[in-house]
C-alpha cells in the first residue's frame, strides 16, 4: 500500500504499516467503514490515533496498542447494546477491542459505527 507522507493520516497508516501489516489491514477496514458511514467525517491524527470528527465533534477514533486495537466511541454509553460488548465504565466512552480482523464483524463495529455518526 502507498501512502503520501505529505498528509498526517497517511504518514500515520505508512508507519502502521511498517510496523504490522496485520494491524494495518485491520485498521483499514474499521477505517473504511466509518467514512463509507457518513462522507461528512473529517479524519485526523489525534491522541496518538486516526480520530474521526462530525461538525467539528470528536465522536470515535482508532488506537492500535501492543495487542489490540481500540475502537473508542466518545458518546458510546448511550448506544444500544444488547449483546454487552461494549467496554468502560466512564460516563461518556465506550470502546472495542479488536484482537483479530474477524472481531471486526463479530463485535459489530459497523453497527456501532452507525449510532455514532447519528448522533
Amino acid at each position: 500500500m502507498q501512502f503520501t507522507q505529505n498528509d498526517p493520516v497517511s504518514a500515520f497508516m505508512e508507519d502502521l504499516s511498517s510496523m504490522s501489516p496485520e494491524k494495518l489491514a485491520i485498521v483499514e477496514s474499521i477505517r473504511q467503514k466509518f467514512l463509507s458511514a457518513d462522507d461528512r467525517l473529517v479524519e485526523s491524527i489525534k491522541y496518538g490515533g486516526l480520530v474521526f470528527n462530525h461538525s467539528d465533534e470528536l465522536i470515535a477514533g482508532i488506537f492500535p496498542y501492543k495487542k489490540h486495537i481500540s475502537i473508542e466511541f466518545s458518546n458510546g454509553a448511550d448506544f444500544s447494546d444488547p449483546s454487552g460488548l461494549l467496554e468502560g465504565q466512564g460516563k461518556r466512552r465506550r470502546h472495542l477491542k479488536i484482537f483479530e480482523k474477524q472481531d471486526v464483524d463479530a463485535k459489530q463495529v459497523a453497527a456501532f459505527i452507525a449510532q455514532a455518526v447519528v448522533r
